[in-house]
């Protein structure tokens, strides 16, 4: 069989030569059962036979048996390979997909399989592309309306960085919630995020209210990368100065011994304490505990976000 040049040797063949990071023991209150159900094994059929990626897969996460027993699942668009290399991300990385002008029909048509209420759709960022992959965002909403009209729709972007106008016109698709994840605080961004900016990140939160209030947003960070306290309730600050709706908070889980190390493993009550302190600070939504990712639990969290910010306009 000939090799294929288009796909590395590694999965991220730019952490080859990085010194091992040993992978430490997770604690009690972090540890998942492998996934077994027959939904799990449905749902991965039917991301096959689709011929799909799931950021559940690709970024390892340890929630996909509970959330694959439920049928829901996390589609990545724009292919399955990554022109960054973050430090903390699974995702391969390396020479991308060609763009697939089918993926928007055949997510479409996995949503309408699932029969989910509430999808989440993200990619891989495409630094690649004129538009970042912008265009795919909105074709994927359109062919999930056009099929599926009462399902809502999350999406998670990348941060479109030098791709000017490719926010506002994926914002202008009108997703139910827009969400982009700071990841970090900006001390470490050097270090886990270099590819990208804080301030950028943060003002494409912004700049997507401007296009249309009605549009949740949502941010989501990872701890236990060696951030301190005051760190974080900075970040907070700055996503309610951006009028960020949502926050996710969640542990750090190191995927490999060339990934990031683990600093150390915030305690279910420190999450707490961070939720009171988000709460206090005018989120209208906050999910915070060691397992918390992105779209964990995120039908249901939809619908509480939504009740939020109606109870909010009554009291006005």
């Amino acid at each position: 069989m000939e090799h294929d040049i288009t796909k590395p040797e590694h999965r991220h063949p730019e952490k080859q030569h990085k010194p091992d990071n040993p992978i430490q023991r997770k604690p009690e209150w972090i540890r998942v059962k492998a996934p077994t159900s027959p939904e799990y094994q449905e749902t991965r059929k039917l991301m096959r036979n689709l011929n799909l990626a799931t950021v559940c897969e690709e970024a390892a996460c340890p929630n996909i048996g509970e959330c694959w027993k439920q049928k829901h699942a996390t589609f990545m668009i724009l292919g399955s390979t990554c022109t960054r290399a973050c430090a903390f991300c699974n995702v391969a990385t390396g020479i991308p997909d060609q763009l697939d002008p089918f993926e928007p029909a055949r997510v479409a048509i996995a949503v309408q399989k699932l029969g989910l209420k509430h999808v989440v759709i993200t990619s891989v960022d495409r630094d690649d592309l004129v538009d970042g992959g912008a265009d795919q965002f909105v074709k994927v909403i359109s062919e999930i309306r056009r099929l599926s009209p009462a399902t809502t729709i999350e999406i998670l972007t990348p941060d479109f960085k030098d791709k000017d106008g490719a926010m506002e016109v994926v914002a202008r698709a009108r997703p139910d919630v827009f969400n982009h994840n700071l990841e970090t605080v900006p001390k470490l961004y050097p270090t886990i995020r270099p590819g990208a900016r804080y301030f950028t990140s943060l003002d494409l939160l912004n700049r997507v209210k401007k296009v249309d209030p009605t549009i949740f947003t949502k941010s989501g960070l990872m701890v236990g990368l060696g951030e301190e306290r005051m760190d974080i309730m900075q970040v907070m600050d700055d996503l309610r100065a951006a009028d960020v709706d949502f926050l996710t908070i969640g542990q750090y889980l190191q995927p490999t011994p060339k990934h990031a190390a683990i600093a150390r493993f915030v305690t279910p009550e420190e999450f707490k304490s961070y939720e009171t302190l988000a709460r206090g600070k005018g989120f209208l939504m906050v999910s915070a505990s060691p397992l918390t990712r992105s779209s964990y639990h995120a039908d249901s969290d939809f619908e509480k976000l939504r009740k939020a910010r109606e109870e909010k306009l009554a009291v006005v």
